[in-house]
């Protein structure tokens, strides 16, 4: 029995790529109610509409990378990881504190690692599938 060996399986690949999308929506719900709250008036003392347009900011990153994510799984995987470059790279020009490298490594980076490496898996799986499908014809 070869445990690495690459076999088409359909119910593996769904779940993949189910985990990789409710990553990704769980992310986006996540972060546009973090923004909701950074926005209150004890914290930032922003007007509703700040507020919103805060929030609006990870909403439409959540859903262009679900989106890509949708059709163009390895380009999705790609996006997310640079992602979470891009973040680290902001917490380094930033000067972040232990406490927020923390809840951004639990809460974004390791989110969008997971969800990379599911969306990659899925379409590894995918193309075994296809390849399987052409040498039976």
């Amino acid at each position: 029995m070869d445990l690495l060996a690459k076999t088409c399986n359909y119910e593996r690949m769904n779940l993949q790529r189910i985990l990789a999308r409710g990553f990704v929506v769980f992310g986006g719900i996540f972060w546009v109610s973090a923004a909701l709250g950074a926005g209150s008036r004890t914290y930032l003392n922003a007007t509703p509409m700040q507020t919103a347009t805060m929030a609006a900011v990870p909403l439409v990153i959540s859903v262009i990378a679900l989106l890509v994510g949708w059709f163009y799984e390895r380009l999705a995987a790609v996006l997310l990881l640079a992602g979470v470059v891009v973040v680290i790279v902001w917490g380094l020009i930033a000067g972040w504190e232990a406490g927020v490298w923390a809840t951004m490594a639990a809460f974004l980076m390791a989110e969008m690692v997971v969800s990379a490496l599911l969306f990659f898996l899925a379409a590894q799986t995918q193309r075994v599938c296809e390849l399987e499908e052409a040498k039976s014809e």
